[in-house]
């Protein structure tokens, strides 16, 4: 039997390409303000937010739509996707507002690291776009959550040893991951709002045109004044959860993901046609693991 770990998703060729080019589309809306020089419309930054949207979510949805011609996601991953991406959506309400505590982001690495990097960046996305929804924050910053998000998940399931670590280890580096990744996060929504924020003292405030080291001073000063804590609380309630629930929530996805077969092939045995006098034959389904 195959040691290779069970994904709803496998990366293929097309799947890659279309997170390559989200993804550099992706950095460069969050990155171009900070190569702008003095001239351009920085400060108009917010009225392109419903550009991106637009260009984003069309490619959200095409790696969709490539890794069901790469790996035949079927009806099981599906159903899958919508339940956790309903869970974590319900999760993030619980903790809005209180000092960043966000419970999705621990359901994220998990689902991430056991489902692999490919079902993981859909499911980041799916889940902040249903759960934007649900909590009204629909806005221009909602694409680049679904984009950071998507990330986000999706480096839970690059990490290393998938079939071989287990148990306090693989715990340990989840909550590690967890821990820095939280703060990622943060840190890379901060530089979407950043530069949309007018009238902040100098030293924190985005200077358009202004040598990119400067930029970036302001920029950790901003970071360091205005979210740092949020980011902290964050990324403790998720290393708190990993080594709480995570154990147990590790099995069940396991075990989910087991049940419902997602590699499986189906062939289909003929029986022959009967002798004169016999029974029709039964014709045999058998479900094989790649």
């Amino acid at each position: 039997m195959s040691t290779r770990p069970v994904r709803a998703v496998r990366l293929g060729p097309r799947s890659v390409t279309a997170l390559a080019l989200v993804s550099l589309i992706g950095l460069f809306a969050f990155c171009w303000p900070l190569f702008a020089d003095a001239g351009s419309a920085v400060t108009s930054h917010a009225g392109d937010a419903p550009w991106l949207f637009a260009a984003l979510l069309p490619l959200l949805v095409a790696v969709v739509v490539a890794t069901i011609a790469d790996c035949g996601m079927d009806a099981k991953a599906v159903a899958m996707l919508g339940v956790l991406a309903a869970v974590g959506a319900a999760l993030r309400p619980l903790g809005a507002g209180t000092a960043g505590l966000e419970p999705m982001f621990f359901l994220m690495v998990l689902s991430g690291r056991v489902l692999g990097p490919g079902f993981g960046f859909v499911l980041g996305a799916v889940t902040m776009f249903a759960s934007a929804l649900l909590t009204g924050g629909v806005g221009p910053w909602m694409p680049f959550q679904m984009l950071s998000m998507g990330w986000f998940t999706m480096g839970a399931g690059l990490l290393p040893g998938p079939t071989r670590l287990r148990g306090r280890g693989e715990l340990l580096m989840l909550s590690a991951y967890g821990f820095v990744a939280a703060f990622a996060y943060g840190t890379i929504m901060n530089l979407q709002g950043w530069v949309l924020l007018q009238g902040l003292s100098s030293g924190i405030s985005f200077q358009p045109g202004a040598p990119l080291d400067e930029n970036l001073v302001r920029f950790l000063a901003y970071v360091t004044a205005t979210s740092l804590g949020w980011d902290l609380g964050r990324a403790v309630l998720t290393v708190v959860l990993t080594l709480t629930v995570g154990r147990t929530l590790l099995k069940a996805l396991r075990r989910a993901t087991r049940r419902a077969n997602f590699e499986a092939q189906v062939t289909f045995e003929d029986p022959g046609r009967p002798s004169p006098g016999e029974p029709p034959h039964r014709t045999y389904v058998t479900y094989e693991p790649e």
